[in-house]
């Protein structure tokens, strides 16, 4: 059983911060990973949201933010973020600067997109972009072109995990990172070590959780 085998990891930015990951052989729609990594304690629970938008808004103290672009389900650490960035005592820059809070939509040919309604938010606008998991840096590049397309302003990028770096100008902020989870790799399905060993797929993996199969 997965479930046996967790793994309770604690942020070296802030200890009030876990996760929990399970070894195994996972699929995602961009990769092989030999770790699931699983942050509903931290996206779904309001005091570790809160932690978690504390910890993330740190980093942007001197940065004007306007939106906050979400993804994999982190509008709760999003709102808090919004909270904690426009206060007064802190984020000068952002002092009491309504920032609004959307999520892309992914139509039927898998392309991200804002319709009318929201497009004012991104037009020119400085927008950080907030994701749950940040592994191969596909989804990253897909969501700044996304954002950049519509005419938004990249501020920063953050995110709760991130393993690698990708080809940006723009770094990742994240609150935990691969050196916090010992030997956590990421393979193209090709190149995947655990399917040349004839391993099963424990389970598939996504944003809303694991399905085992």
């Amino acid at each position: 059983m997965l479930e046996t085998g967790r793994i309770r990891i604690f942020s070296e930015k802030n200890p009030k911060i876990s996760i929990n990951v399970m070894q195994g052989h996972f699929a995602t729609n961009h990769s092989h990973i030999n770790y699931y990594i699983d942050m509903s304690g931290v996206k779904y629970n309001s005091s570790n949201a809160m932690e978690a938008a504390k910890t993330l808004a740190a980093r942007y103290t001197d940065t004007p933010i306007d939106t906050i672009v979400c993804l994999d389900g982190c509008e709760i650490i999003a709102a808090y973020m919004a909270t904690e960035l426009s206060k007064t005592d802190m984020y000068l820059v952002n002092s009491k600067r309504p920032i609004n809070i959307i999520t892309p939509e992914i139509n039927s040919n898998g392309q991200m997109m804002f319709r009318d309604n929201v497009q004012p938010m991104v037009i020119d606008k400085n927008v950080l972009l907030l994701i749950a998991s940040a592994t191969t840096g596909k989804t990253i590049q897909r969501s700044i072109e996304c954002i950049e397309y519509y005419g938004g302003i990249v501020s920063g990028v953050s995110a709760l995990f991130s393993s690698s770096a990708f080809e940006s100008d723009i770094e990742v902020d994240s609150i935990f990172s691969g050196k916090e989870i010992e030997g956590y790799e990421t393979y193209p399905a090709s190149e995947c070590p655990h399917c040349r060993n004839n391993h099963k797929i424990d389970a598939i993996v996504n944003s809303f959780g694991y399905s085992k199969i």
